[in-house]
């Protein structure tokens, strides 16, 4: 202020100085995020996409049908899978085994996998989403 008058220049300056502070941050907080759930949801176990392949049958009549939704327990719509990160495949498969994810269907397939199955099915279904069509 000077004079008792304020000087529009110098708040107009402030609440630019203001807001680019405030995106920066944000800014730096979502890098953070980004950064800490990468490391947190480490690598999938190396798994093998012809075996998974040999698998997919118990998978493809719901994930393989495009818009499909399951009408057991409720209507839902199913998530496509292919093309999906490994890690996130094998974790939710993991999750549906021990109960802490809990749509029957899904935890009764997941009850009969291994670890290596889940692998395999992870590998395949992360590949799969990769091909280009001719």
């Amino acid at each position: 202020m000077r004079g008792g008058l304020p000087n529009p220049i110098t708040n107009e300056l402030m609440t630019r100085i203001e807001k680019t502070a405030a995106i920066a941050g944000a800014a730096i907080c979502a890098a953070a995020f980004l950064v800490s759930g990468a490391f947190a949801q480490g690598a999938a176990p190396a798994g093998n996409p012809e075996q998974g392949a040999q698998k997919v049958a118990m998978c493809q009549g719901c994930h393989g049908i495009p818009g499909w939704r399951t009408a057991y327990p409720e209507v839902y719509q199913v998530p496509k899978i292919a093309g999906q990160h490994p890690t996130y495949i094998v974790k939710a498969l993991q999750e549906y085994k021990n109960g802490d994810r809990l749509h029957p269907s899904m935890r009764a397939i997941a009850a009969s996998l291994s670890d290596a199955d889940m692998a395999n099915l992870a590998a395949y279904y992360a590949q799969v989403g990769l091909r280009v069509s001719p």
